[in-house]
């Protein structure tokens, strides 16, 4: 076979969130060694270790691993990243999308590595906020870009599962650096994602 996708898991971490994943399933008034659950810690555990595997990355080298010397001046946007989150305050998802426009200043990046910097800090315990500036200094650090833009929409399911229940609500954010505190580059990247091109 010439290709094959592995997963590698932590085997100390694993058997440890594994015992603990077991007493709350017994907590919460289950029985962790009914037939249904019997592999739920462990499928648990690993699931918990992929969603937050982006700890062990970092995000500047993954841009720099593909940095190239181009006078190019103009916006460079990519819309519509997906990403999907665990929110901090109650492990709950938060699943939505990115759109990051940077303008170069010498050094362009390929497209791929910005998608991957939306997964090393979602696949995080995060928060909207701070998942937004994180993105957006990881480019401006790698790429010293005349401006960096992001803007994630997302679907926080703390909000809509338990508390305050709605199921429609939007959370919006952005981060803005360089040319684009300015109104008119600021205006034309809303307008780009937000146009349907197709």
């Amino acid at each position: 076979m010439a290709y094959k996708k592995t997963e590698q898991f932590d085997e100390e971490v694993t058997q440890s969130l594994m015992v603990n994943y077991k007493d709350i399933i017994n907590l919460i008034g289950e029985d962790a060694g009914r037939e249904g659950l019997l592999k739920t810690p462990e499928r648990l555990a690993k699931a918990m270790q992929y969603l937050t595997h982006g700890y062990n990355l970092d995000a500047v080298s993954i841009l720099n691993s593909a940095k190239f010397n181009e006078h190019v001046d103009e916006m460079i946007i990519v819309k519509d990243i997906e990403l999907y989150s665990l929110c901090e305050h109650h492990l709950l998802p938060f699943i939505g999308k990115a759109h990051i426009a940077y303008i170069p200043n010498g050094w362009i990046t390929g497209l791929s590595k910005i998608a991957r910097v939306v997964d090393v800090f979602s696949r995080r315990l995060q928060v909207q906020e701070r998942l937004t500036t994180q993105i957006l200094d990881a480019i401006k650090e790698a790429l010293n870009p005349l401006g960096v833009a992001v803007v994630i929409e997302a679907k926080h399911l703390c909000m809509m599962m338990r508390g305050v229940s709605k199921q429609n609500s939007v959370t919006t954010t952005s981060a803005f650096s360089g040319e684009f505190e300015k109104d008119t580059t600021r205006s034309e990247f809303v307008k780009l994602i937000s146009a349907d091109l197709s």
